[in-house]
Protein backbone atom coordinates (compact mmCIF):
# COMPACT_ATOMS: atom_id res chain seq x y z
CA UNK A 1 0.00 0.00 0.00
CA UNK A 2 1.23 3.54 -0.93
CA UNK A 3 2.07 5.86 1.80
CA UNK A 4 -0.95 8.41 2.55
CA UNK A 5 0.08 12.32 2.24
CA UNK A 6 -2.07 15.15 2.65
CA UNK A 7 -2.64 16.98 -0.51
CA UNK A 8 -3.41 20.46 -1.22
CA UNK A 9 -6.96 20.19 -3.10
CA UNK A 10 -7.81 24.08 -3.30
CA UNK A 11 -6.53 27.25 -1.80
CA UNK A 12 -8.43 31.06 -1.47
CA UNK A 13 -7.61 34.08 0.25
CA UNK A 14 -9.52 37.00 1.38
CA UNK A 15 -8.35 40.61 2.39
CA UNK A 16 -10.76 43.88 3.47
CA UNK A 17 -11.78 46.30 1.53
CA UNK A 18 -9.79 49.39 2.71
CA UNK A 19 -6.43 49.95 1.86
CA UNK A 20 -4.07 51.85 3.99
CA UNK A 21 -1.04 53.38 1.15
CA UNK A 22 2.08 54.34 2.50
CA UNK A 23 1.22 58.13 1.53
CA UNK A 24 -1.88 57.95 4.01
CA UNK A 25 0.75 56.67 7.12
CA UNK A 26 3.07 59.48 6.25
CA UNK A 27 -0.14 61.47 7.99
CA UNK A 28 -0.17 59.58 11.14
CA UNK A 29 3.41 59.23 11.66
CA UNK A 30 6.64 60.98 10.69
CA UNK A 31 7.84 58.59 7.80
CA UNK A 32 7.66 58.34 3.66
CA UNK A 33 6.97 56.07 0.85
CA UNK A 34 10.80 56.06 0.06
CA UNK A 35 11.62 55.33 3.47
CA UNK A 36 9.28 52.53 3.59
CA UNK A 37 9.64 50.78 0.46
CA UNK A 38 13.48 51.09 0.47
CA UNK A 39 13.68 49.15 4.06
CA UNK A 40 10.54 46.71 3.76
CA UNK A 41 9.33 46.44 0.21
CA UNK A 42 5.57 47.63 1.20
CA UNK A 43 3.42 50.15 -0.73
CA UNK A 44 0.70 49.36 1.24
CA UNK A 45 -1.68 47.15 3.30
CA UNK A 46 -5.40 46.16 3.67
CA UNK A 47 -7.12 47.05 7.21
CA UNK A 48 -10.12 45.85 8.82
CA UNK A 49 -12.86 47.99 9.74
CA UNK A 50 -16.09 48.41 11.91
CA UNK A 51 -17.13 47.15 14.51
CA UNK A 52 -17.34 43.55 16.45
CA UNK A 53 -14.90 42.57 13.31
CA UNK A 54 -12.05 40.48 14.24
CA UNK A 55 -9.84 37.71 12.62
CA UNK A 56 -13.23 35.55 12.17
CA UNK A 57 -14.36 37.55 9.37
CA UNK A 58 -11.20 37.29 7.71
CA UNK A 59 -10.96 33.54 8.20
CA UNK A 60 -14.66 32.81 7.60
CA UNK A 61 -14.68 34.58 3.99
CA UNK A 62 -11.59 32.68 3.34
CA UNK A 63 -13.24 29.07 4.46
CA UNK A 64 -16.78 30.13 2.83
CA UNK A 65 -14.81 30.65 -0.87
CA UNK A 66 -12.55 27.36 -0.27
CA UNK A 67 -15.84 25.50 0.13
CA UNK A 68 -17.35 26.98 -3.02
CA UNK A 69 -14.47 26.57 -5.56
CA UNK A 70 -13.44 23.21 -4.50
CA UNK A 71 -17.43 22.42 -4.36
CA UNK A 72 -17.06 20.75 -0.87
CA UNK A 73 -20.20 20.35 1.53
CA UNK A 74 -19.20 21.75 4.76
CA UNK A 75 -20.49 18.87 6.70
CA UNK A 76 -18.08 16.89 5.25
CA UNK A 77 -15.18 18.68 7.46
CA UNK A 78 -13.22 16.75 9.42
CA UNK A 79 -11.22 19.10 11.32
CA UNK A 80 -10.64 23.67 11.67
CA UNK A 81 -7.09 24.39 12.38
CA UNK A 82 -7.04 27.88 12.45
CA UNK A 83 -3.42 29.73 12.59
CA UNK A 84 -3.80 33.15 14.00
CA UNK A 85 -1.73 35.50 16.73
CA UNK A 86 -5.30 37.66 16.78
CA UNK A 87 -8.06 35.66 18.14
CA UNK A 88 -11.48 37.22 18.28
CA UNK A 89 -11.71 36.44 21.88
CA UNK A 90 -9.26 34.22 24.55
CA UNK A 91 -12.45 31.84 23.76
CA UNK A 92 -13.90 30.26 22.55
CA UNK A 93 -11.14 29.56 19.51
CA UNK A 94 -11.70 31.45 16.38
CA UNK A 95 -11.87 28.64 14.61
CA UNK A 96 -14.88 27.17 16.73
CA UNK A 97 -16.61 30.42 15.76
CA UNK A 98 -15.76 29.91 11.84
CA UNK A 99 -16.92 26.79 11.91
CA UNK A 100 -20.30 28.17 12.84
CA UNK A 101 -19.81 30.40 10.14
CA UNK A 102 -19.61 28.08 7.52
CA UNK A 103 -21.81 25.54 8.64
CA UNK A 104 -18.89 23.27 9.49
CA UNK A 105 -21.40 21.11 11.85
CA UNK A 106 -19.15 17.91 12.01
CA UNK A 107 -15.76 19.58 12.55
CA UNK A 108 -14.25 19.64 15.64
CA UNK A 109 -11.78 23.11 15.37
CA UNK A 110 -8.73 24.58 17.36
CA UNK A 111 -7.07 27.57 17.15
CA UNK A 112 -2.85 27.24 17.13
CA UNK A 113 -0.36 30.44 17.56
CA UNK A 114 3.12 30.79 16.20
CA UNK A 115 3.02 34.08 14.98
CA UNK A 116 4.65 34.48 11.69
CA UNK A 117 5.01 30.42 11.30
CA UNK A 118 1.63 29.83 12.51
CA UNK A 119 0.24 28.91 9.19
CA UNK A 120 3.57 26.17 8.91
CA UNK A 121 3.03 25.01 12.39
CA UNK A 122 -0.75 24.42 11.61
CA UNK A 123 -0.09 22.84 8.50
CA UNK A 124 2.41 20.24 9.23
CA UNK A 125 -0.01 19.25 11.97
CA UNK A 126 -3.23 19.01 9.83
CA UNK A 127 -1.40 16.98 7.63
CA UNK A 128 -0.55 14.34 10.38
CA UNK A 129 -3.97 14.23 11.08
CA UNK A 130 -4.80 12.93 6.89
CA UNK A 131 -1.39 10.67 7.08
CA UNK A 132 -2.75 8.52 9.82
CA UNK A 133 -6.04 7.71 7.98
CA UNK A 134 -8.11 9.38 11.28
CA UNK A 135 -9.92 12.16 8.82
CA UNK A 136 -10.60 12.47 5.29
CA UNK A 137 -10.68 16.65 4.72
CA UNK A 138 -9.21 19.28 7.24
CA UNK A 139 -9.30 23.26 6.55
CA UNK A 140 -6.21 24.58 7.56
CA UNK A 141 -6.15 28.45 7.95
CA UNK A 142 -3.95 31.04 8.30
CA UNK A 143 -5.47 34.28 8.80
CA UNK A 144 -5.10 37.54 11.51
CA UNK A 145 -6.38 41.04 12.03
CA UNK A 146 -2.78 42.75 13.14
CA UNK A 147 -4.03 46.11 12.38
CA UNK A 148 -5.90 45.32 16.50
CA UNK A 149 -2.69 45.08 18.28
CA UNK A 150 -0.49 48.09 15.96
CA UNK A 151 0.21 51.22 17.56
CA UNK A 152 0.13 53.06 14.39
CA UNK A 153 2.25 56.39 16.71
CA UNK A 154 4.73 53.31 16.32
CA UNK A 155 6.61 53.64 12.59
CA UNK A 156 9.00 50.51 13.90
CA UNK A 157 5.68 48.24 13.84
CA UNK A 158 2.71 50.06 12.49
CA UNK A 159 4.55 50.58 8.40
CA UNK A 160 4.76 46.58 8.32
CA UNK A 161 1.56 44.84 9.01
CA UNK A 162 -1.79 44.75 7.71
CA UNK A 163 -5.00 42.02 7.85
CA UNK A 164 -5.65 39.00 5.91
CA UNK A 165 -5.26 35.60 5.28
CA UNK A 166 -6.32 32.06 3.50
CA UNK A 167 -7.56 28.53 4.01
CA UNK A 168 -6.26 25.27 2.40
CA UNK A 169 -8.40 22.16 1.81
CA UNK A 170 -5.92 18.79 2.96
CA UNK A 171 -7.58 15.49 1.47
CA UNK A 172 -5.47 11.85 1.56
CA UNK A 173 -3.55 10.94 -1.49
CA UNK A 174 -1.29 7.94 -2.55
CA UNK A 175 0.60 9.42 -5.25
CA UNK A 176 3.32 11.38 -4.27
CA UNK A 177 1.97 14.76 -3.91
CA UNK A 178 1.12 17.10 -0.97
CA UNK A 179 2.98 18.18 2.24
CA UNK A 180 6.32 15.98 2.12
CA UNK A 181 8.11 16.75 4.42
CA UNK A 182 8.54 19.22 7.64
CA UNK A 183 11.24 20.97 9.52
CA UNK A 184 10.04 23.18 12.41
CA UNK A 185 11.92 25.18 14.94
CA UNK A 186 11.16 27.48 18.66
CA UNK A 187 13.83 29.23 20.69
CA UNK A 188 11.99 30.89 23.57
CA UNK A 189 14.91 32.96 24.15
CA UNK A 190 13.61 35.32 21.51
CA UNK A 191 10.68 36.81 23.49
CA UNK A 192 12.43 40.38 24.52
CA UNK A 193 13.17 41.21 20.64
CA UNK A 194 9.67 40.65 19.47
CA UNK A 195 6.41 39.82 21.56
CA UNK A 196 3.59 41.84 23.12
CA UNK A 197 4.05 42.68 27.17
CA UNK A 198 0.69 42.70 28.28
CA UNK A 199 -2.94 41.18 27.82
CA UNK A 200 -1.81 37.46 29.14
CA UNK A 201 -1.87 36.11 32.36
CA UNK A 202 1.38 37.00 32.99
CA UNK A 203 0.27 40.72 32.93
CA UNK A 204 -3.71 41.36 32.41
CA UNK A 205 -5.06 44.19 31.18
CA UNK A 206 -4.88 47.38 33.87
CA UNK A 207 -5.26 51.02 33.38
CA UNK A 208 -1.56 51.11 33.47
CA UNK A 209 -0.71 48.86 30.86
CA UNK A 210 -3.21 50.23 28.72
CA UNK A 211 -2.37 54.06 29.29
CA UNK A 212 1.97 52.96 28.86
CA UNK A 213 0.26 50.88 25.28
CA UNK A 214 1.26 47.47 26.21
CA UNK A 215 -0.70 45.73 24.06
CA UNK A 216 0.61 46.15 21.24
CA UNK A 217 3.44 44.78 19.21
CA UNK A 218 6.59 45.47 20.32
CA UNK A 219 9.69 44.67 18.08
CA UNK A 220 13.58 45.44 17.77
CA UNK A 221 13.92 45.59 14.16
CA UNK A 222 17.44 44.79 14.40
CA UNK A 223 17.45 42.00 16.15
CA UNK A 224 14.27 40.43 14.61
CA UNK A 225 16.22 40.68 11.20
CA UNK A 226 19.73 39.24 12.15
CA UNK A 227 17.50 36.28 13.11
CA UNK A 228 15.24 35.79 10.48
CA UNK A 229 17.39 36.49 7.50
CA UNK A 230 19.97 33.57 9.10
CA UNK A 231 17.06 31.10 10.41
CA UNK A 232 14.56 31.17 7.44
CA UNK A 233 17.63 30.50 5.03
CA UNK A 234 19.13 28.11 7.35
CA UNK A 235 16.41 26.31 7.50
CA UNK A 236 15.33 26.26 3.78
CA UNK A 237 18.56 24.82 2.64
CA UNK A 238 18.19 22.27 5.52
CA UNK A 239 14.99 21.13 3.94
CA UNK A 240 16.26 21.05 0.66
CA UNK A 241 19.37 19.08 1.63
CA UNK A 242 17.70 16.74 3.31
CA UNK A 243 15.18 15.84 0.35
CA UNK A 244 18.19 15.80 -2.17
CA UNK A 245 16.44 19.18 -3.95
CA UNK A 246 18.62 21.58 -6.00
CA UNK A 247 17.54 25.35 -7.16
CA UNK A 248 16.68 23.49 -10.40
CA UNK A 249 14.47 20.96 -9.09
CA UNK A 250 12.49 23.97 -7.50
CA UNK A 251 9.29 25.73 -9.05
CA UNK A 252 8.43 28.31 -6.31
CA UNK A 253 9.75 29.70 -2.96
CA UNK A 254 7.08 30.68 -1.40
CA UNK A 255 8.67 32.77 2.07
CA UNK A 256 6.73 34.51 4.82
CA UNK A 257 5.74 37.98 3.47
CA UNK A 258 8.09 39.93 6.38
CA UNK A 259 10.31 42.05 4.91
CA UNK A 260 11.30 42.25 1.41
CA UNK A 261 15.20 42.08 2.13
CA UNK A 262 14.83 38.82 4.09
CA UNK A 263 12.44 37.33 0.81
CA UNK A 264 15.82 38.44 -0.89
CA UNK A 265 18.92 37.20 1.56
CA UNK A 266 16.51 33.61 1.86
CA UNK A 267 16.24 33.21 -2.48
CA UNK A 268 19.99 34.02 -2.71
CA UNK A 269 20.94 31.35 -0.67
CA UNK A 270 18.46 28.81 -2.44
CA UNK A 271 20.10 29.85 -5.37
CA UNK A 272 16.83 30.81 -6.88
CA UNK A 273 16.20 33.99 -8.97
CA UNK A 274 13.31 36.41 -8.70
CA UNK A 275 11.30 34.55 -11.20
CA UNK A 276 10.59 31.30 -8.42
CA UNK A 277 9.37 33.49 -5.57
CA UNK A 278 5.92 34.59 -4.68
CA UNK A 279 6.12 38.11 -3.67
CA UNK A 280 2.88 39.64 -2.48
CA UNK A 281 4.41 42.08 0.22
CA UNK A 282 3.88 45.25 -1.59
CA UNK A 283 -0.07 44.63 -1.82
CA UNK A 284 -0.10 43.47 1.88
CA UNK A 285 2.45 43.84 4.19
CA UNK A 286 2.81 41.76 6.97
CA UNK A 287 -0.35 39.64 7.23
CA UNK A 288 1.90 37.55 9.67
CA UNK A 289 0.08 33.77 9.77
CA UNK A 290 -2.28 34.90 6.43
CA UNK A 291 1.31 35.64 4.41
CA UNK A 292 1.94 31.98 2.88
CA UNK A 293 -1.73 31.18 2.46
CA UNK A 294 -2.30 34.98 0.60
CA UNK A 295 0.56 34.14 -1.59
CA UNK A 296 -0.26 30.48 -2.90
CA UNK A 297 -3.77 32.40 -3.66
CA UNK A 298 -2.38 34.99 -5.60
CA UNK A 299 0.13 32.73 -7.17
CA UNK A 300 -2.26 29.68 -7.70
CA UNK A 301 -2.87 30.32 -11.64
CA UNK A 302 0.86 30.04 -12.11
CA UNK A 303 0.90 26.78 -10.11
CA UNK A 304 0.96 23.26 -11.72
CA UNK A 305 0.60 19.70 -11.16
CA UNK A 306 4.38 18.36 -9.52
CA UNK A 307 5.80 21.70 -8.69
CA UNK A 308 7.95 21.46 -5.78
CA UNK A 309 7.15 24.36 -3.59
CA UNK A 310 9.19 25.16 -0.57
CA UNK A 311 7.34 27.38 2.19
CA UNK A 312 9.59 29.09 4.56
CA UNK A 313 8.85 31.26 7.65
CA UNK A 314 9.93 33.05 10.73
CA UNK A 315 8.19 34.73 13.74
CA UNK A 316 7.89 36.08 17.33
CA UNK A 317 8.98 33.91 19.87
CA UNK A 318 11.21 33.11 18.00
CA UNK A 319 9.58 30.05 15.69
CA UNK A 320 10.53 28.92 12.49
CA UNK A 321 10.25 26.41 9.85
CA UNK A 322 10.18 24.92 6.30
CA UNK A 323 7.77 22.78 4.32
CA UNK A 324 8.43 21.08 1.49
CA UNK A 325 5.08 20.59 -0.74
CA UNK A 326 4.57 18.77 -4.10
CA UNK A 327 1.47 20.85 -5.69
CA UNK A 328 -1.66 18.31 -6.24
CA UNK A 329 -3.55 19.67 -8.90
CA UNK A 330 -3.12 22.33 -12.17
CA UNK A 331 -4.92 25.25 -11.55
Amino acid sequence: MSKITAVIKGIHGWVPDYVLTNEELTTMVDTNDEWITSRTGIKERRILKGEDQGTSVIGTNAVKGLLEKTDTDPQDIDLIICATTTPDMLFPATANIIANEVGAVNAFSYDLQAACSGFLFALSTGAQFIETGKYQKVIVIGADKMSSIIDYEDRTTCIIFGDGGGAVLLEPNEDGYGVLDAILRSDGSGEPYLHMKAGGSRRPATHQTVDEKQHFVYQEGAMVFKFAVTNMADISEEIMKKNQLSSDDIAWLVPHQANRRIIDATSDRLGLGNGKVMLNIHKYGNTTSGTIPLCLFDYESHLRKGDNLILSAFGGGFTWGSIYVKWGYDS
